[in-house]
């Protein structure tokens, strides 16, 4: 895995700031490379890293340069692509990439799309070169397949939110990052908010810092500022007070894995949002693709929460901010029941009621 440095410009939608692709697929003369946006390095500078196998992508899966659950589905492929594209071992690096990041439902499947492919391929007789191809075919159309998601849900999430408050003028509170830094397109909850925005229905933008590592802070307002949004960002333990001054007309949030009973495991600090919420009567809705449920997760008990270095608690950005030797508690995500949450907006559709029997329904109608 390589540094390029920083790069100035990018691609995508020009409303705001271009900006460069989180991951894109090259193929430069000395072999395939998956390029990833480093995010661990935002908002001061945009640099990227070169993966030319599938150790160096787990490495930046788990450091976080490459992070949010429809993107690490997108890279879980592209993974396994590069892996049989260059001749290593399929298998191996299907297994590491899949368990890199237990919590995120996407990361797997997207790993299961393209080994999936690249066996059939096999099994079909197209040998080792086929099989890399039909990986590879498999990571692309998983990749396009999220960008029109992420339209999808935006357009549903607005509507759902002039359902819920006709005239627009939304006052939305997010928490971690949810933009096209996570996604194939524009994003999952961000992504409502932009599309609020763009019809001139956004009225504030809430942004919580999301501690420990502070993506939120470093990445929403990051992508807020370059879509010119009116946005404010907000320590994790201010969101109380705002609720309680009738500040907020909706939290939107996104989601890691959506088990079979509706509950939602998202970035830690989303239960006590979904909790205020309940108690303020807010509206508390989830914006996620199809591909963070896991109907094989029966409920929000079973899913596997990660936990993580302590030391993103008792430092911040490398700065040591408690004593020497205190322990501490760090999981990467909570798990928010699915009686707090009002809806679920998947590009299939939007749940409301949120119910085992209505997850079921969805799956049903792939």
């Amino acid at each position: 895995m390589a540094d390029h440095g920083v790069r100035p410009g990018g691609s995508g939608r020009t409303d705001g700031i271009p900006m460069i692709p989180a991951l894109r697929w090259e193929e430069p003369p000395e072999g395939p490379v998956l390029v990833l946006l480093d995010q661990t390095r935002l908002p001061a500078e945009e640099s990227e890293l070169v993966c030319t196998d599938a150790a160096a992508l787990v490495a930046a899966i788990r450091s976080l340069a490459v992070r949010g659950a429809p993107l690490l589905g997108i890279a879980g492929a592209y993974g396994v692509a590069l892996a049989a594209v260059r001749g290593f071992d399929v298998e191996q690096a299907a297994a590491a990439l899949a368990g890199a990041r237990p919590t995120a439902a996407n990361l797997a499947a997207g790993v299961r799309r393209a080994k999936g492919a690249y066996d059939a391929a096999l099994v079909a007789g197209d040998g080792p070169a086929g099989a890399a191809r039909a990986a590879l075919g498999a990571a692309r159309a998983l990749h396009r397949e999220d960008a029109d998601a992420s339209a999808g849900m935006a357009a549903r999430g607005l509507t759902l939110l002039d359902e819920l408050r006709p005239g627009g003028g939304h006052r939305i509170l997010t928490h971690c990052n949810t933009g096209a830094l996570v996604s194939g397109g524009e994003g999952t909850a961000f992504g409502v908010a932009l599309a609020a925005h763009r019809a001139g229905r956004l009225r504030r933008l809430w942004v919580d810092e999301t501690r420990p590592l502070l993506q939120g802070a470093r990445l929403t307002a990051w992508e807020a500022a370059r879509q010119r949004m009116a946005y404010t960002l907000l320590a994790d333990g201010a969101a109380g007070s705002l609720f309680a001054a009738g500040e907020v007309d909706a939290v939107v949030v996104g989601a890691d894995r959506i088990a079979a009973d509706g509950s939602v495991a998202n970035k830690v600090g989303t239960y006590p949002l979904a909790v205020l919420a309940r108690y303020h009567h807010v509206p508390f809705l989830v914006v996620a693709p199809w591909t963070t449920v896991d109907v094989g997760t029966p409920d929000g008990a079973s899913v596997e929460v990660e936990q993580r270095a302590g030391r993103e608690v008792t430092e911040i950005g490398g700065a040591v901010v408690a004593p020497l030797g205190t322990r501490a508690y760090n999981p990467a995500f909570d798990v928010t029941p699915a009686e707090l949450v009002t809806a679920i907006v998947t590009e299939r559709g939007v749940l409301s009621p949120v119910t085992a029997e209505g997850i079921a329904a969805l799956e049903g109608g792939a």
